[in-house]
């Protein structure tokens, strides 16, 4: 079954002009779009979003990748702000920064 092309309205009819958003607040939201731009990184944050909080391991036993693939997709989501990191003994326990999920969710609706 194929998929079908989804209805498009013309370009440029409408009235309403948007103002160009300023500098700050475009590389805010390119930085953490950028963290969702790999569906590792949106599986990542899909499955920390139904947990509290989860050790790489558990992430790596969830993800059909390598632990050293997931590790680099942690570390961009974690250098993005989006996902943060605390250490316990070897291992790093990981979560949602909710300031920042929440920061993505106001700039996707000013979108």
């Amino acid at each position: 079954m194929g998929r079908t092309k989804p209805e498009s309205q013309p370009c440029c009819t409408t009235s309403e002009k948007l103002a160009l958003p300023d500098v700050v607040w475009a590389e805010d939201l390119a930085k953490l779009t950028w963290a969702l731009a790999h569906p590792a990184r949106v599986r990542i944050v899909r499955l920390l979003l139904n947990r509290t909080s989860c050790m790489c391991g558990e992430i790596v036993e969830e993800m059909p990748l390598a632990q050293s693939t997931v590790s680099q997709h942690l570390k961009i989501l974690k250098e993005t702000g989006l996902v943060q990191g605390e250490i316990d003994g070897p291992r790093v326990c990981y979560c949602i920064n909710p300031v920042a999920l929440a920061k993505l969710k106001k700039f996707i609706a000013e979108l």
